[in-house]
């Protein structure tokens, strides 16, 4: 089998006015993402996304460029069957006018950014492809699904203090969700209106719901471990990016100041960042984005430093369905997976741009055994909301 055709179309989904948000990225006015096609002789194909980052849009035309005019012609005419193998490939390729030693060149573009999330994108769609192959969903490639369905928690919550438990409720009322999310950070102005957000949603959800609060690395260590004072007895199932993810050591000290759970990694690239915050007992759960940090093939190693460190895994979904389908994958496979996110923002990505779906029932999602990721794009949706440039 040999790969024919590579292309990654940037989407720029515009979210309408009444179902827009606004958190510490700022008004949320469109949903990006880039979706990698690859197609082979055999007549399959392969699905895969790229993130340029959570939250960003700016670069995605970048990245687009990166996978078709640096990735395609290294993909073209190879077995799409040989995961590892293409992407050591695409990661090793040697600067112009550098001799490759002992079979190893140097990252073309660099070690994280969109280097990174470009081989992310043509690594999904290569594990869809060898599920096609075989007639096989992804999760038998990765050793077998270990349920046959995952708890979800439902990711929103950017009501104010007056009305974030009804919002939160609603979730539950909906679908039976048992775990929310909601957003805290600079959005609120300071970390005491934040904890005053978490103790009205609190209030109104009970004891029995978890919860969860995302500052998106937006404040200060001092600022993050004010607010798990003024929260620690509001049972948080855990604290997501309190600091910026440069500022690991930062990340540390939280955790080592508070009871509550640290999560983190939606903005972390490769195993080498993970085993970063691992070896600094910095998190609780790791969060990789398999459209930003390399993909199902760097998931697995991931998922490894999480067994190997007794810590917990919950991929970040905030996502397109072929990033989503590739993390549910991974977490329903992996000892340390636990639990899927599930936007609750408007994400037609999600949604409307497969021709399946992800029901949420009495607040769990069935891992689905149809080949591949289990997914059809539609061409319709990549024609209308594809960017040209």
């Amino acid at each position: 089998m040999k790969i024919t055709h590579v292309r990654a179309t940037w989407c720029r989904v515009p979210i309408p006015y009444e179902r827009q948000h606004t958190s510490d990225f700022g008004r949320v006015t469109t949903f990006d993402s880039v979706i990698v096609r690859i197609d082979s002789d055999a007549g399959l194909t392969g699905w895969g996304e790229a993130k340029a980052g959570v939250g960003s849009a700016a670069a995605c035309a970048g990245l687009a460029a990166i996978i078709n005019d640096d990735y395609a012609p290294l993909l073209m005419g190879q077995d799409p069957r040989d995961i590892s193998r293409l992407w050591d490939t695409m990661y090793n390729t040697p600067r112009e006018g550098f001799a490759i030693a002992n079979g190893h060149g140097l990252p073309q573009l660099g070690r994280r950014g969109l280097s990174i999330a470009a081989i992310a994108g043509v690594d999904v769609a290569l594990w869809d492809i060898l599920g096609k192959s075989l007639g096989v969903p992804v999760w038998r490639l990765l050793g077998g699904r270990r349920v046959e369905r995952m708890p979800a928690y439902a990711s929103g919550g950017w009501a104010d203090a007056g009305t974030i438990g009804a919002q939160l409720q609603g979730y539950c009322d909906k679908a039976g969700f048992r775990a929310v999310k909601m957003r805290v950070g600079v959005m609120d102005g300071s970390p005491a209106r934040s904890a005053a957000r978490v103790r009205a949603a609190r209030k109104t959800l009970g004891p029995d719901i978890k919860l969860m609060a995302d500052a998106h690395g937006t404040w200060t260590v001092a600022e993050a471990r004010a607010f798990c004072r003024m929260v620690e007895d509001e049972d948080l199932f855990w604290f997501e990016e309190p600091v910026s993810s440069d500022d690991k050591q930062g990340l540390a000290e939280v955790r080592r100041c508070s009871t509550v759970p640290i999560s983190t990694g939606e903005s972390e690239f490769t195993r080498h960042d993970f085993r970063e915050i691992a070896e600094l007992r910095a998190a609780d759960v790791l969060q990789p984005d398999l459209a930003i940090a390399g993909g199902l093939t760097e998931g697995l190693r991931i998922s490894a430093l999480c067994s190997a460190f007794n810590l917990r895994l919950a991929p970040h979904l905030w996502s397109g369905a072929p990033a989503f389908a590739a993390g549910m994958h991974l977490a329903a496979t992996q000892s340390a997976g636990f639990i899927l996110e599930y936007s609750l923002g408007h994400n037609p990505m999600l949604h409307d741009l497969i021709e399946e779906d992800f029901p949420v029932v009495d607040g769990h999602v069935a891992i689905p055994d149809r080949p591949g990721l289990g997914i059809t794009v539609r061409d319709s949706f990549l024609e209308q909301y594809g960017v040209r440039a």
